[in-house]
This record gives structure tokens, sequence and C-alpha cells, in this order.
């Protein structure tokens, strides 16, 4: 595989921590040695939606500047017509096979096969259930 998508629980683990997006890549690198790491534009939604989820105006503040940070070092891979393909034929196969993998999962997974990358996640289990995707634990 040339490259890594992060799953959207990797920078919330990151961000919770406390980490710095800098050195939430650094690590990314040390574990996996790929450089070429990206976001989709779906995992950047998820994230988005934890910034107006947060208890507070400043914990907002805080997931909005790390996002910010992070997406300036990162490709953001947009979620198109080929992906969408790609992405309904997984989902009607392992349907029918009685395998129900979260959408959003999906959709990340979709993106991620589609540019030849590995998922880097917190959350194997659902990622495990895409047909030839590579998943790694972060």
């Amino acid at each position: 595989m040339g490259g890594l998508i992060l799953d959207s629980s990797v920078p919330i683990k990151a961000e919770r921590k406390g980490t710095a997006p800098a050195d939430l890549l650094e690590d990314i690198y040390t574990l996996t040695g790929m450089y070429d790491v990206g976001l989709t534009a779906i995992g950047v939604a998820e994230l988005i939606h934890g910034i107006y989820r947060a208890e507070s105006t400043a914990r907002a503040s805080a997931r909005r500047a790390f996002l910010d940070a992070l997406i300036v070092d990162l490709p953001v891979f947009e979620y198109t017509l080929d992906i969408a393909r790609l992405v309904g034929r997984i989902d009607g196969e392992e349907t029918m096979r009685g395998n129900i993998i979260p959408f959003v999962d999906l959709l990340i997974g979709g993106t991620a096969l589609y540019h030849g990358f590995s998922v880097l996640t917190v959350n194997l289990r659902h990622f495990r259930m895409i047909p030839n995707l590579n998943v790694i634990l972060f």
C-alpha cells in the first residue's frame, strides 16, 4: 500500500491526550514508516462534528485549533463518484453476506482503498470488515 489515511479516531485520540498535531505526525511516521499521510473529507466532517459537540467554548476552540493545524500539513481526499461506486459495491456485497459496516467507516475505508492506501485507526473492528483494506492499529 502506498500511503496512509487517518481514521478520525486517530486525531481524536491525540487531541484528547494533548498531543500536538506535529507530534502526532511524527508518531505516525515512527510507527508506520509512511510519510504519504492524509485525511478524508468524511473524516474531517467527523472532526468538525466534534467541535460543535464540545462541552465548552474553550474545548471547541482547542479542537478547532488542532484540526486547523493538522489540515495544514495533510491533504484531504475528496469523496468522488468513483469512490461512491466502490463503496456502494462493497456495502451491497458485504450486506448480502450479513456484514454491516458503519457507513462513515465504509466511506473512509473506501476512499483509502480507491487510492491504494492503508487506514490507521484506533478501531480495527469495523475497518477489518472491508475486503482488501490494509488496516493498522494506532
